[in-house]
C-alpha cells in the first residue's frame, strides 16, 4: 500500500482521490472476512486534516467527513465494510467522480459455469448497437438460464471494452454464435424452434404462453425486431410486450429483456 508520506506529497485533489480509492480497498479486505489494517486506516483518517482535504473540500463538506470518519473505530466486519465505502463514495463525489459500475469488484472473482441452471431457451440479439446493452444482456441471461446467444451480423461486438465491463465474465459462461440474419431463420426452422420477439404491439407479458424450449428475438435500440425474423417470429409464437403506465413509449433494450427471461424462466 501507499504509504501516508507519500499521499501527503501528492497534488491536493489526487491526494483525496487515492485516499478514497484506498478506504475502498480497505471495505474490500472487510468483505472478504480480512482484518483491515487499524493502524493504516487510523492514519488515512488523520489525513483529512491535512491541507490537501482542506483545499478540496467546503467547510460542509469536511463537517460531514468528519461525521462519516467516527463511524470507523467502533465498526469491525462488514459493518466496518460499509462505513469505509461510505467515505469512499463521499470523497468520490466531492471529487464531481462517482464510480461506475465497471469499477465494482466481484467478491467471488472467476465465473464457474458449472452453477448456472441451463434451459432449452435461446436469446437472438438483432442489431443491438450499444456495447453496454449487449454486455448487460449476457449478464442477465447467465442469471435466467439461457442455452446460447445468437448475435445477428450488425450487433456490438462482444470483445469491445464496454461490452466486457457490463458483462462482468459472462460473455465467457455461455456460448454464443455470430450470425447473418438468413443463418438465424434457417436455423430457426432447422432446429424446429417455436420463436416469439419482444416487441411493442404484442400479447401482454403477464398472459402470454411461453414455451418450454424455444427462442426469442431482441430488436435493435431504435428500430427493433427486423422485418425479417418479425415476420418468422409472428409466423411462429408472435409477440410479447410489457405494458407500460409511465410517460416513455419504451423501456431501455436490457431492462425489458431482463423482465422478460425472468417470467420466461419463472414459468
Amino acid at each position: 500500500m501507499i504509504t501516508i508520506t507519500k499521499l501527503k506529497s501528492l497534488k491536493n485533489r489526487t491526494c483525496v482521490r487515492k485516499t478514497a480509492l484506498l478506504f475502498h480497498e480497505q471495505a474490500l479486505l472487510a468483505t472478504q472476512g480480512e482484518k483491515p489494517d487499524t493502524a493504516y486506516l487510523a492514519s488515512l483518517l488523520s489525513l483529512f486534516q491535512e491541507n490537501q482535504f482542506k483545499q478540496v473540500l467546503s467547510p460542509g463538506q469536511e463537517s460531514k467527513l468528519e461525521e462519516l470518519a467516527k463511524k470507523i473505530a467502533p465498526a469491525q466486519g462488514e459493518a466496518l465494510a460499509f462505513a469505509c465505502e461510505d467515505i469512499h463514495q463521499f470523497l468520490l463525489s466531492v471529487l464531481g467522480s462517482e464510480p461506475s459500475d465497471w469499477d465494482f469488484i466481484q467478491k467471488d472473482g472467476e465465473l464457474d459455469s458449472s452453477h448456472r441452471t441451463i434451459l432449452p431457451h435461446i436469446l437472438i440479439l438483432d442489431r443491438l448497437r450499444s456495447p453496454f446493452n449487449v454486455g448487460s444482456v449476457f449478464r442477465t441471461a447467465d442469471s435466467f438460464g439461457i442455452e446460447e446467444i445468437w448475435l445477428v451480423e450488425g450487433t456490438a461486438d462482444i470483445n469491445h471494452p464496454r461490452c466486457q465491463r457490463t458483462a462482468r465474465g459472462c460473455t465467457q459462461t455461455i456460448p454464443y454464435r455470430i450470425m447473418d440474419e438468413k443463418l438465424v431463420v434457417s436455423e430457426l426452422e432447422r432446429l424446429n424452434l417455436p420463436s416469439f420477439a419482444l416487441e411493442l404491439g404484442g400479447c401482454d407479458l403477464a398472459s402470454f404462453c411461453f414455451p418450454e424450449r424455444g427462442a426469442v428475438v431482441i430488436g435493435s435500440e431504435e428500430l427493433g425486431v427486423s422485418p425479417e425474423l418479425l415476420s418468422f417470429c409472428d409466423r411462429s409464437l408472435g409477440r410479447v410486450s410489457i405494458p407500460l403506465s409511465g410517460t416513455k413509449g419504451s423501456l431501455n433494450v436490457s431492462v425489458a429483456t431482463g423482465i422478460m427471461l425472468f417470467q420466461w424462466f419463472s414459468r
